[in-house]
């Protein structure tokens, strides 16, 4: 039985790929630090690198993590990136790539960032999301990792690019990767919908542990059913959430976050309180625990809180010192009175949160709906809090308000 292994740039996309493979009843742990990952032989274990923003340092982080998991008896190896290719890509690949080489001296990478189920397909070599562009879209205007091609070909240089088979055969787009990878480091494929992730994730199957799978979840979802254990159990119900009140951190500065957590404002109105601190408000440590003083409530909170990051930033106040500071806001929250669940948009506010609590990994257990995964904390201050988890990207407008609805089920 396979141990298989993932590899993510962040958080939420750790979970979210992560979540794929606990879907198909196989036990499923992102590993945030040492000691967490006692698992039986057919488990799944992630790691997040954190190396989106990284540019070339992606290399030796992903190479590093890639070598804790083989360490970690892992003999199948997924690279999750980004759909949209936002961040470092290349340098992820790169470093994936010389991890596993070591005992894979023939391995290759066949990367496919397509994810239908949220609108992002690769057609020709050129990746789309919602029928754009990626650098006309959000993508493009990301405040961190904005995009300025959506051609494979120039986000990975030296790749060699493979088309779907006309026939619709994954032994012959098998031979294809095959072929290609004997020539190139790194094979991109196009993926329009479903049956043409399903067909890839064949053909990587029939290669072997030599083709080495680089994508979203769109692709590990396609990959979790390929490798299915016989006996597998159902994806696990998510842990009931404590008598606490339900927070919610959206620290995504993503436009569909954004209308996602003002939906959730006119949803809910009176019933939730809403932290909502400035740029100014962040900008000094003095500035900062003023507003914590008159901001947080001396009693008891109310049963839903919002806390979130401000839209504008201030120069000179880097995007994690503001998630590590709403993390430090949420910890404070929960040692006053003990939260029953958290739901957190955004990866850079997710690890964040984890690092303040000292959690030593994630239980996935499955997923609230496509993209929006589910689990528990396992370690540190927080052990056993249930949690929730959601790309900024990802969804349409209403699906925090579902998100947090689901969370509230007794």
């Amino acid at each position: 039985m396979s141990r298989i292994g993932v590899v993510a740039d962040d958080l939420t996309g750790a979970t979210d790929t992560s979540v794929q493979f606990a879907r198909q009843g196989r036990p499923t742990l992102l590993r945030l630090r040492p000691g967490a990952d006692r698992l039986p032989a057919d488990a799944v274990l992630a790691e997040c690198t954190d190396a989106r923003a990284l540019g070339d340092a992606a290399a030796p982080a992903t190479a590093a993590a890639v070598t804790r998991l083989h360490a970690s008896g892992v003999d199948r190896l997924y690279v999750k990136v980004d759909s949209t290719v936002r961040g470092s890509v290349a340098a992820q690949v790169r470093g994936a790539l010389e991890s596993w080489s070591a005992v894979r001296p023939a391995a290759f990478a066949v990367v496919c960032p397509a994810y239908p189920a949220m609108d992002r397909v690769v057609a020709g070599g050129v990746v789309l999301a919602g029928g754009r562009l990626l650098e006309d879209g959000p993508a493009g205007r990301d405040p961190v990792t904005p995009v300025a091609t959506s051609r494979l070909a120039e986000l990975l240089p030296g790749s060699v690019h493979v088309p779907q088979p006309a026939d619709g055969d994954p032994a012959a787009l098998a031979a294809a990767l095959t072929a290609a990878g004997r020539t190139a480091r790194v094979v991109t494929v196009d993926a329009g919908d479903d049956a043409d992730l399903a067909r890839l994730a064949e053909a990587v199957d029939r290669v072997g542990p030599d083709a080495v799978p680089a994508g979203s979840a769109g692709l590990a979802g396609a990959l979790a059913g390929r490798w299915r254990p016989a006996t597998a159990a159902g994806p696990g119900e998510p842990p009931p959430s404590g008598e606490g009140p339900l927070l919610v951190l959206v620290t995504s500065l993503h436009r569909t976050a954004r209308e996602q957590e003002a939906r959730l404002r006119e949803e809910c109105g009176g019933d939730l309180l809403h932290l909502a601190p400035t740029a100014a408000d962040l900008a000094e440590e003095a500035a900062w625990a003023g507003w914590v003083e008159r901001a947080v409530p001396a009693g008891p909170l109310p049963g839903l809180v919002l806390v979130t990051a401000p839209e504008e930033r201030t120069p000179g106040v880097r995007a994690d010192a503001v998630a590590a500071a709403l993390a430090g806001l949420v910890a404070r929250l929960h040692a006053h009175r003990p939260l029953g669940r958290v739901v957190v948009t955004g990866g850079d506010g997710a690890r964040a949160l984890v690092d303040r609590w000292g959690c030593t990994g994630i239980e996935v257990l499955g997923a609230v709906t496509e993209g929006v995964p589910h689990g528990r904390l396992v370690g540190g201050d927080a052990d056993g809090l249930p949690v929730t988890t959601k790309a900024g990207g990802f969804g349409d407008p209403d699906t925090l308000v579902r998100a947090v609805a689901h969370a509230r089920r007794p």
